[in-house]
């Protein structure tokens, strides 16, 4: 019998290595599976798979070789599991800052003031519906004059210009007439009718009361007497209803025109030598210190519109604005137009309102008492038309969005998204919306 010992079995290490490659590969795919974040089945079953393959390549006697592998990656993905859970409070932690931080509008306190930003608190307001209606500056015809000169004639001289500041009773234009001589000559000879009869009646009742002549002479006499007087103030009558002057100072056919009151040329139709008729008007003279801002006035408008109410008006071409009184509403309805005529007197001493100049005229329609406002300037519109009101926060401002009703000129009615007292930018809101705006496409970008 011999001593030599029996060599020992590979199969059993075979597959203690086989069986240590699954347990490593299998491990491997359990870290590849949570990194992903997707279900494990199918990549277990891949893993699992692959493992067996292997298994069978190391069964051969490479099993310090996958050993090696396997541990490797262990080595691996446990340093990634460790860096990567390293990195991930940190990215949550720079996620929550920029949230915070995000429509924020930092803003001290110099920066405000340079901005002109004012704050008020939200309260209670008057909020009134304003009907707005297109209107035109005309002429104030009560103070407008179209000027004719009432006789016909030949024009002379000419004084005036277009555009000129006259006054009233100043010589405006000279005329010849044909008619204004034949007055001033009847005139001249009814005085003279008229002196004559004086003469003739004094003598008469001397005599009469001397018992000289008889009562019927006296009588005679004091009837040639009145119907002179008559003619004189006949002769008169008609020299004043033509605008001519009794005395025929430089000549019986001349004929003044002169101004009837102070005001502006508007229009002139006269030039020397130019032939008029008694109803050619030759002048337009307007008192600008007064004008009429006229509009139409729809049927459903007409009660908001009423004589005695106040009124703004505002130019369309520039910025200027009056205030001034309804003085008519007509009472008839436009057949075409369905609309009614109305007018607002208004003063313009400073000739800023012109004729011809296109305005809106604000009215107040209704009034209504807002238990919760904030001036009108506060609010802004962001994309979307949101309507946002900005609040002061801890390091800025910030827009909050709300819910808006009747608005007017002055005040905005809110109807959710602040609360009574809460401080508000009443004015400078539209520099926030720039800087909020400038902040958004820098972080889009």
């Amino acid at each position: 019998m011999s001593n030599t010992p029996s060599p020992t079995p590979l199969a059993p290490r075979r597959t203690v290595v086989a069986i240590a490659a699954i347990l490593a590969l299998g491990a491997l795919a359990a870290v590849l599976i949570l990194r992903s974040g997707t279900p494990g089945g199918s990549g277990a079953e891949a893993a699992h798979g692959h493992g067996h393959s292997e298994a069978a390549g190391h069964a051969d006697g490479e099993h310090h070789g996958a050993a090696a592998s396997a541990h490797a990656h262990d080595e691996a993905h446990a340093d990634g599991e460790h860096h990567e859970g390293g990195g991930a409070p940190a990215a949550r932690k720079s996620e929550a800052g920029h949230d915070e931080d995000e429509g924020l509008i930092a803003m001290d306190a110099q920066r405000m003031e340079t901005a002109g930003i004012r704050l008020a608190e939200a309260g209670p307001a008057t909020v009134r519906s304003v009907l707005q209606l297109p209107g035109e500056i005309r002429f104030n015809e009560d103070r407008t004059a179209h000027v004719v000169p009432r006789v016909a004639g030949v024009a002379e001289s000419v004084a005036a210009n277009l555009g000129q500041n006259v006054k009233k009773g100043q010589l405006l234009a000279v005329l010849s007439s044909a008619a204004v001589s034949e007055q001033r000559s009847e005139l001249l000879a009814a005085q003279k009718r008229l002196s004559l009869a004086r003469t003739t009646y004094a003598r008469e009742k001397q005599l009469w009361e001397e018992k000289v002549s008889a009562e019927q002479d006296y009588l005679q006499a004091r009837q040639a007497l009145g119907e002179a007087e008559i003619a004189v103030s006949n002769a008169q009558q008609k020299l004043a209803a033509t605008g001519a002057s009794a005395g025929g100072a430089g000549g019986l056919n001349r004929f003044e025109l002169r101004a009837p009151f102070d005001g502006v040329v508007v229009e002139k139709h006269l030039a020397v030598g130019e032939a008029v008729q008694d109803t050619t008007q030759v002048f337009t003279i307007s008192d600008l210190r007064s004008v009429w801002a006229e509009m139409r006035v729809a049927a459903p408008d007409l009660p908001a519109v009423r004589v005695g109410e106040k009124a703004t008006v505002r130019a369309t071409a520039f910025d200027s604005s009056a205030t001034g009184e309804v003085a008519y509403v007509g009472a008839l309805i436009g057949q075409d137009t369905r609309t009614a005529p109305a007018r607002i007197t208004l003063p313009n001493p400073d000739g800023v309102w012109r004729p011809g100049l296109f305005v809106n005229v604000e009215l107040t329609a209704s009034s209504r008492q807002a238990a919760l406002a904030v001036a009108t300037s506060a609010i802004q519109r962001m994309e979307g038309q949101q309507a946002v009101v900005f609040v002061p926060v801890q390091g800025g401002f910030r827009a909050r969005p709300v819910r808006v009703g009747r608005s007017d000129a002055k005040a905005t009615e809110v109807l959710e998204g602040l609360q009574p007292g809460q401080p508000y930018v009443a004015e400078g809101s539209f520099v926030l919306k720039a800087e909020l705006g400038k902040a958004s496409a820098e972080h889009t970008h």
